[in-house]
């Protein structure tokens, strides 16, 4: 499959990666134009996951992480990067869904576990044979996680017994385990856990009525005494610091993932322009839409410079949190601006489904807040600035 660059990549950022990586890039797009883009408008609509993908979606090799156990980190973080903006230009509801099963859940076994807990469970990750959740956020703690987490986690003897509840995680309805961020009563230090759903106690309920990233299914978890074996604690996560470790990863490629929102109403704003007639002529050919255009374009050009760069510091090992939090503090406040004016290029057409730019605009709202708000972004950022924090 030869390689054709988007015309949306104005600088040409995808001529970074290598030729194996361009031609991996090219499977990942034309599986989502051929598969995903035909269906996924009835799937927003009904607010349903499309499960009969899983396997295929995998089996493409649409994963932006590679682990040891399972594929060794031979891509660029750039191109992993490109192929979450690829998916998300598409649609932000199976980039998420792969963002939760390879970045998050995976990520945390992978950062955090043992070598025995890897070994065990990323391979059937990576296989879709296991789907994994991500369970940090709660009822009543989302920004201040780090010190607000009400979940707890006690030790008696070899096993763990948790209690609590977690909101917004995505694929819980159906995961078949879901990593517990809890806090433990005896030192007051946040741990994870490797929690089969189907545990006594454990219940998921899907959120309803979403407004944005309708296919992606949200719930909120019950743990009510919950049993966990020891061997199912990750060993490595202690505090959450470590915790940190693995949103430092995700965190940039939710702003890889921004991106790939922002092209893919852009895109359908451009073909759409071309196509309707507005006093006797394209609207194509009118300076106020092409002024829209070419804002849109501008935010993305500076939006996806900022993420290679970004991701190449990730390969330089040089990336700390404040460079992930500006990525997508800042690719996340333009996309926002740049999905409302493609919507706007397209009239009133623009909150109909069928012309696409209405499913970016409502799901880049999910984007511009999980994974750190702009504001806790920010200040992550300030902190480094002036070396003092800020966040109460």
């Amino acid at each position: 499959m030869s390689f054709e660059p988007l015309a949306s990549d104005f600088y040409g950022f995808e001529s970074l990666v290598s030729d194996r990586e361009k031609d991996a890039l090219m499977r990942v797009r034309s599986y989502m134009e051929t598969t995903v883009r035909p269906v996924i408008n009835d799937y927003w609509e009904r607010a349903e996951f499309p499960h009969e993908l899983i396997t295929s979606f995998l089996e493409t090799d649409v994963a932006r992480y590679g682990f040891e156990e399972v594929r060794p980190f031979e891509n660029s973080a750039v191109f992993r990067g490109l192929v979450a903006m690829e998916m998300a230009r598409v649609d932000a509801s199976m980039a998420t869904f792969i963002g939760v099963q390879e970045g998050l859940a995976m990520g945390s076994i992978s950062v955090c576990g043992s070598a025995e807990q890897r070994s065990e469970w990323l391979p059937k990750m990576a296989s879709g044979e296991v789907i994994g959740a991500f369970g940090l956020t709660e009822p009543l703690s989302g920004s201040d996680s780090a010190r607000g987490l009400r979940t707890t986690a006690t030790r008696d003897g070899e096993s763990w017994t948790l209690n609590g509840s977690k909101r917004w995680i995505g694929n819980a309805t159906f995961s078949d385990i879901t990593v517990i961020w809890a806090k433990d009563t005896e030192d007051g230090q946040v741990k994870g856990f490797i929690v089969r759903t189907d545990s006594p106690g454990y219940t998921a309920t899907k959120i309803e009525r979403k407004i944005a990233l309708r296919p992606v299914q949200n719930a909120d978890i019950t743990l009510e005494n919950v049993v966990v074996p020891e061997s199912m604690r990750l060993a490595n996560a202690n505090s959450f610091r470590d915790t940190a470790k693995v949103l430092r990863l995700t965190r940039a490629a939710v702003a890889w993932s921004s991106v790939g929102v922002s092209v893919g109403a852009y895109e359908a704003a451009v073909a759409y322009a071309k196509e309707r007639e507005q006093f006797g002529k394209p609207i194509a050919e009118h300076q106020l839409i092409q002024d829209l255009l070419a804002k849109c374009l501008g935010n993305i050009t500076a939006s996806m410079a900022m993420c290679v760069r970004v991701s190449q510091m990730l390969d330089e090992g040089t990336q700390r949190d404040e460079h992930s939090a500006l990525a997508k503090g800042f690719c996340t406040s333009k996309m926002r601006e740049t999905v409302g004016w493609a919507r706007e290029a397209m009239g009133g057409n623009g909150i109909v489904l069928d012309y696409e730019a209405a499913r970016f605009f409502a799901d880049a709202e999910a984007l511009y807040s999980y994974e750190g708000t702009r504001e806790m972004n920010s200040l992550i950022v300030g902190r480094a600035i002036t070396g003092k924090a800020a966040f109460v």
